[in-house]
């Protein structure tokens, strides 16, 4: 289950014009230890169609997701789902807005330098060209 605003997120349509991915974090219950991360609802799939390829966006696995890091993904398997919180963010129209306000936060609380996180890298390429239609919307004035 992921959480967004307080509340259990389950969206009752998701559509890709809309929404393109979520800024999360992810605590360990019993540890304290937490994980931001960012993660897409689509990924782009392929399938033959009279003799060419054709490309389509499909769900992701977000639903089941617990982040890249390998030492969280371990813990995750040891000590089981049910000993992790996993909130939702950011809603993201983009790619981009993605990436940005995961760094955002990730720079915000210090998640390479402090020992509360699992995270062990951040890597971000935005340009302000791609987060021009959604600058509103990442500095709060958006809906």
């Amino acid at each position: 289950m992921w959480l967004y605003e307080g509340k259990e997120f389950e969206p009752e349509n998701l559509d890709p014009k809309e929404l393109y991915g979520f800024v999360y974090l992810i605590e360990n219950n019993i540890t304290n230890k937490k994980y931001i991360g960012k993660k897409f609802f689509w990924s782009s799939k392929t399938r033959q169609v009279k003799g060419k390829k054709k490309r389509y966006k499909a769900e992701s696995d977000w639903r089941d997701y617990y982040g890249s890091n390998a030492v969280l993904a371990e813990e995750v398997k040891v000590s089981g789902a049910d000993t992790y919180t996993r909130t939702i963010l950011h809603l993201c129209r983009s790619k981009s807005e993605c990436a940005y306000l995961e760094a955002r936060e990730q720079f915000e609380r210090n998640v390479i330098v402090s020992d509360e996180y699992y995270n062990d890298w951040i890597s971000v390429k935005v340009t302000r060209r791609h987060l021009a239609k959604v600058k509103d919307h990442i500095n709060g004035q958006g809906s």
